[in-house]
């Protein structure tokens, strides 16, 4: 036990001696984070705007202009001529723009025919268009329902549900915590005990009555604090800058922190076994990190990829680690309901221990 913690302070110590290291490890994590966060982090709802103008300037024209500037579904905004509303449209300011022609009213008094109303709309963007040119309908169409009087057989009952809403940011944070762990520990790791086996200080450790297992886990106990400190510094920084609040327990969220630092340890140790020196380490953990970043969902959902990838993504520790963060900070899902997270985490855990048992040599 006394040889535990003596190797566990001493490597402690070589982390506080090797602030460059220390810094840029938490210091890059915090940036990308920020620019994300600042430029996409408050993206949760899409905004349509409709430019409108009133050519017509009758008590008809201003009837109709009045309903979409009531409408809380939509911007609208007003334009002096059809020129600058056009330039509004293919500079991506607005959405739609509805143009009410001189005669309108003089037209809708005689009633004899349908009045169209030209709305033009950005061919290259056919989504936000037709979602924007629906509701437009909408209103064109109870519009019109109301000059006739009519009363339809069949209506609709509004029944409004409080929803949760999820800024870019909130997922962002909980993906950039399992990426710093994921880093940290596989890259780390298989770079550090390359390095000492480089060097032959694992060749001496090895003449002396320290067992494996004690030096494994002072490791993982020296680690499990230095990744858990700079996690919860992130997720601190994410409160005070971004306002991202822990919805549910903290505790879960601590194990999963844990949980996740000790099964991309077991995946250093397998590379740290695998590599020969120092410098294969580095490309060998970065060529099975880099394309975690992408599949892992830390960045982008995981539902949004094809479906052809869904067997390879929902078997990656990353995808369950941001997953299970986010589960616990975003949604306030109780640790019981995260079974799923834990047996796969869990899984990768033992299975990594277990081949880097066999992988792992001391020179």
């Amino acid at each position: 036990m006394r040889a535990y913690w003596q190797l566990t302070l001493a490597q402690l110590r070589i982390f506080a001696r090797n602030k460059q290291v220390l810094f840029f490890t938490l210091l890059f994590p915090i940036i990308l984070m920020l620019a994300l966060g600042t430029f996409a982090g408050n993206d949760s709802n899409l905004s349509l705007s409709v430019g409108l103008i009133d050519l017509d300037q009758t008590d008809a024209s201003k009837n109709l202009t009045e309903r979409f500037y009531k409408n809380e579904g939509l911007e609208a905004k007003k334009f002096k001529s059809v020129k600058s509303g056009k330039e509004a449209l293919k500079n991506g300011d607005i959405q739609l723009f509805m143009e009410i022609p001189k005669g309108y009213g003089v037209k809708l008094g005689k009633q004899k025919e349908a009045t169209a109303l030209p709305v033009y709309y950005n061919e290259k963007k056919l989504t936000t268009s037709e979602l924007g040119l629906s509701v437009v309908r909408g209103i064109i169409d109870q519009y019109s329902k109301d000059l006739s009087d009519y009363k339809p057989v069949v209506t609709v009952e509004k029944v409004g549900i409080k929803a949760l809403t999820i800024r870019y940011v909130d997922f962002l944070v909980p993906g950039i915590v399992a990426m710093m762990i994921m880093s940290n520990n596989m890259n780390g790791v298989a770079g550090q005990i390359s390095a000492w086996r480089e060097r032959g200080i694992l060749r001496r450790m090895q003449g002396t009555r320290l067992k494996a297992s004690t030096f494994i886990a002072a490791q993982i106990t020296a680690r499990l604090l230095l990744n858990g400190t700079q996690a919860l510094l992130v997720v601190l920084i994410a409160h005070f800058v971004f306002s991202i609040n822990v919805a549910g327990s903290w505790l879960a969220l601590i194990f999963f922190i844990i949980l996740g630092t000790l099964a991309f340890m077991a995946l250093g140790f397998i590379i740290a076994g695998i590599a020969k020196n120092p410098e294969s380490a580095g490309p060998i953990a970065g060529f099975i990190t880099f394309p975690m970043l992408f599949l892992g969902g830390v960045f982008f959902p995981i539902n949004n990829m094809p479906d052809i990838i869904q067997p390879i993504v929902k078997i990656l520790p990353i995808a369950h680690l941001s997953s299970a963060l986010r589960e616990t900070m975003n949604l306030g899902t109780p640790f019981l309901q995260l079974g799923t997270e834990t047996l796969i985490l869990g899984g990768w855990l033992i299975g990594g221990f277990i081949v880097a048992s066999y992988v792992f040599k001391w020179e």
